[in-house]
């Protein structure tokens, strides 16, 4: 059995403003910083082989506070768990985003067919590497690939939550639900 701990990194400013944040490098904010710690409390003890994430500080930060927590090793950051480059749409803010591009079809962004292959990818890599893993990255990256995993759509992941994945055989099932959150 292949365990996968995906955590959606905690809060920036830029979160705490509505703003969508791609790759654009925005640190944790306070708020961000204890949700960070929450998640590793709440994967302390899990028998985790390492933690990996992102290279985005937001990310990288998130998944220290969480192996320090959990004591497991980190790795280096790997840079297929990016977030989806959201184009011209960095840094708008998500309402307006929508009023302009009803169809998040963004200008110069990562189309969501790339994004779900390069997500479902980096994840089964991964796996394949480690039997038990926590992966540090980005909300539009982490549901596309999950998505693609369980071959359905997932809800909205939130700041500093845990998705729980595990794989028995080649069938990916959901231990802890994507709108379970880490206890605050």
């Amino acid at each position: 059995m292949t365990r996968l701990a995906l955590v959606r990194h905690g809060r920036t400013a830029w979160n705490a403003a509505g703003r969508i944040q791609g790759r654009t490098d925005i640190a944790l904010d306070e708020i961000g910083r204890g949700q960070a710690d929450a998640a590793g409390r709440l994967l302390a003890g899990g028998g985790w082989s390492a933690v990996v994430s992102s290279p985005l500080v937001r990310a990288h930060d998130t998944a220290r506070i969480i192996a320090a927590t959990a004591h497991a090793p980190l790795l280096d950051p790997v840079d297929a768990l990016l977030e989806r480059d959201y184009g011209e749409a960095e840094g708008v803010s998500v309402t307006d985003a929508h009023e302009r591009w009803p169809d998040r079809d963004y200008p110069r962004s990562e189309s969501t067919t790339v994004l779900s292959s390069r997500s479902e990818r980096a994840l089964e890599r991964l796996a394949s590497e480690h039997d038990d893993l926590v992966i540090v990255s980005h909300g539009g990256f982490l549901r596309s690939g999950i998505a693609a995993l369980l071959g359905h759509e997932v809800p909205r992941i939130a700041n500093g939550e845990v998705v729980l994945l595990e794989r028995r055989s080649s069938a990916w099932t959901l231990s802890l639900p994507a709108g379970d959150h880490v206890p605050r």
